[in-house]
């Protein structure tokens, strides 16, 4: 028995009697173990955590602006202010985005955009206010850390004070997004200007202790190496095991199109597989993995569900960061696509709300007062 395979037997051994990975562990499996021994033990953690569930939600996406004064190298989506692309949405806008989610039954308004210079950090809380009072249901799962960290900036106030503030306007959770890569020798490379991985984990951390649960996100298949993967994860999970606040992580596929990292290949199928059954392997005190459809494309998020993933988000509507980045995924599913999905490959399909209580529709076309009557289990 040669080395590998020995060390191989041995990270199979602990994973069987659920015993953590270390990050030696993890570099080993993500540059020597093949594809399926990587599924198979992560489909074994995922099974213990999950069973045969996949979950789902129905939400919509809302960036009010793509304005911003920050120019990651990796990103589309953003614009400068004058540009012809740059574009601020009204309230009036932002209402009608919040009365058709409403109208579609949706229980997530998911919320992020640019950091827009010219618009101060009360901007953002009227947000967040005008949708609260109009739409008291509509989960709000809003700004990023970078975009916390922004808003201190320009208010001259501690992220801890403007969250506690904006939870009381209405804040549900925070999304994962602006984590990319923690390592600073990547991070330096490719978003050096914005809030780094001290900043991230601090404010998620702040939430967290004002009751807010939060998702966690890494960019990969860019300029990072499997060390720079590994310690990423490790440090979420310490996070983890301090607060216990993260619901679920989302490795998040690099698209290099229309970026200035646009001669670099998009990662394939295969290493979004891989990174998919890492992530369970390793974030074993994090409740859920999430194969992102938008990021991954239909079939591949499928597949990952045999990966380690146990969520595939939800309905979406109107996403316009990956797709500025040239995904070709569609801009929306139904319930019922998504639910055809999970059963073709052989999960259980389970609609969630952003805590992961269940939905059960007891009478999804009926509607009491534009709302779908609904229960959440």
């Amino acid at each position: 028995m040669t080395s590998e395979i020995k060390r191989l037997e041995e990270i199979r051994e602990k994973v069987e009697n659920n015993v953590r990975l270390s990050a030696e562990e993890g570099i080993f499996l993500d540059n020597k173990a093949d594809l399926f021994t990587l599924g198979e033990l992560a489909n074994i953690v995922r099974e213990r955590k999950n069973g045969n569930v996949t979950y789902y939600n129905v939400n919509e996406h809302l960036n009010p602006t793509n304005v911003c004064v920050y120019r990651c190298n990796f990103c589309a989506f953003r614009a400068d202010l004058k540009s012809a692309s740059g574009y601020v949405m009204s309230d009036e806008q932002i209402l009608h985005r919040a009365e058709e989610a409403n109208q579609k039954g949706c229980t997530e308004l998911h919320i992020v955009g640019g950091l827009h210079h010219q618009l101060g950090y009360e901007w953002y809380l009227n947000i967040i206010k005008i949708i609260h009072q109009a739409y008291p249901n509509l989960h709000l799962k809003a700004w990023t850390a970078v975009e916390w960290d922004w808003f201190a900036r320009v208010s001259g106030r501690s992220t801890k004070e403007l969250i506690a503030e904006m939870k009381e306007m209405g804040l549900g959770s925070l999304p994962g997004g602006g984590a990319e890569i923690f390592h600073p020798e990547i991070r330096q490379q490719i978003c050096g200007y914005k809030a780094d991985a001290n900043d991230w984990l601090r404010i998620h951390r702040e939430a967290h202790e004002l009751g807010l649960r939060s998702n966690a996100t890494m960019l990969y298949g860019h300029i990072e190496k499997a060390e720079h993967r590994v310690d990423h994860m490790i440090r979420l999970r310490e996070l983890q095991d301090e607060t216990g606040g993260f619901q679920t992580f989302i490795p998040l596929a690099f698209h290099p199109e229309n970026t200035r990292l646009d001669h670099l290949p998009k990662p394939g199928g295969v290493m979004d597989l891989r990174v998919m059954a890492l992530s369970r392997l390793m974030l074993d005190n994090f409740p859920h993995i999430k194969a992102y459809w938008i990021m991954l494309g239909l079939q591949t998020a499928q597949i990952a569900l045999s990966y380690g993933a146990d969520d595939l988000d939800g309905t979406v509507v109107h996403e316009k960061i990956y797709h500025a980045a040239g995904s070709d995924s569609p801009q929306e599913l139904t319930s019922d696509e998504i639910r055809r999905i999970i059963e073709e490959a052989g999960r259980n399909p389970v609609e969630r709300d952003t805590l992961y209580h269940e939905v059960v529709r007891t009478q999804p076309k009926t509607w009491r007062q534009g709302k779908p009557i609904l229960t959440m289990v």
